[in-house]
């Protein structure tokens, strides 16, 4: 019965991740640590996980025309080498999942309090500026093995460089982009997958076409977000209050 829950839980969150263009890494983490999965497991198949669901995003938001080409250029220069590099930095299992939980932080305050920007209120993005929050959120991104996209998607929207479509679009690209250098750095030293990833692989490509599909063209995403954000919720409270 667990196991036929792990699978449920992976479905529904790839689903909601995908509907507001992410790949869900953090999502599968906080799943998999809450089922006793090591981290040294965890942070590749996540990775993997996010390869295929953010793909999947990216493509339908793209076909919407959502898609800020130079934004993400900026900001992908400075964080793809960076998750290089944070892919070959190991953690404590306590400090990981801590760290975890804190970032999960960053989508509950996005879903719940950041409204998407007016078409009017929108502003030219800094180049600087995107340099700086690529490169920070790669490091954080490599090191914890996430595609980046849920620490991302709350500065795009508070700066007001893009909107709420517009940053699904970035955030899927960026985390596909930011997964596959992760992965890279991880390669550099000795990693293991679990052994049902493929497994994970199928039910969260599905959960995440479905998910990508309906949120690109069909169902109001602000229903979604709030779902996700309590989701999310209960998984920090669990890894940063309740984690051995």
């Amino acid at each position: 019965m667990q196991f036929e829950l792990f699978y449920f839980f992976l479905f529904i969150l790839a689903f909601l991740y995908a509907s507001v263009g992410h790949g869900g890494a953090s999502g599968y983490l906080a799943l998999m640590a809450l089922y006793g999965i090591a981290p040294q497991e965890m942070k590749p198949t996540a990775l993997v996980l996010n390869l295929f669901v953010s793909l999947t995003s990216f493509i339908q938001y793209y076909r919407g025309h959502y898609f800020k080409r130079n934004l993400f250029l900026m900001v992908a220069i400075a964080s793809v080498p960076m998750a290089f590099i944070g892919g070959m930095i190991t953690l404590e299992d306590h400090l990981y999942k801590r760290l975890l939980g804190l970032l999960l932080l960053f989508p509950i305050f996005r879903f719940f309090f950041f409204k998407s920007p007016a078409e009017d209120e929108l502003k030219p993005y800094n180049s600087f500026g995107a340099l700086v929050i690529g490169g920070i959120v790669g490091l954080l991104s490599g090191m914890i093995g996430i595609g980046g996209g849920i620490i991302l998607s709350p500065f795009l929207i508070l700066l007001k460089w893009t909107d709420q479509k517009q940053t699904a679009a970035i955030s899927a690209a960026f985390i596909f982009v930011n997964s596959l250098s992760g992965l890279g750095g991880m390669l550099t030293k000795s990693i293991s997958f679990n052994a049902h990833m493929w497994g994970y692989v199928v039910v969260a490509f599905l959960g995440g076409l479905l998910g990508a599909y309906l949120g690109s063209k069909k169902l109001k995403q602000d229903a979604l977000k709030y779902v996700l954000a309590t989701v999310l919720l209960v998984a920090a409270y669990k890894l940063l209050f309740t984690s051995a």
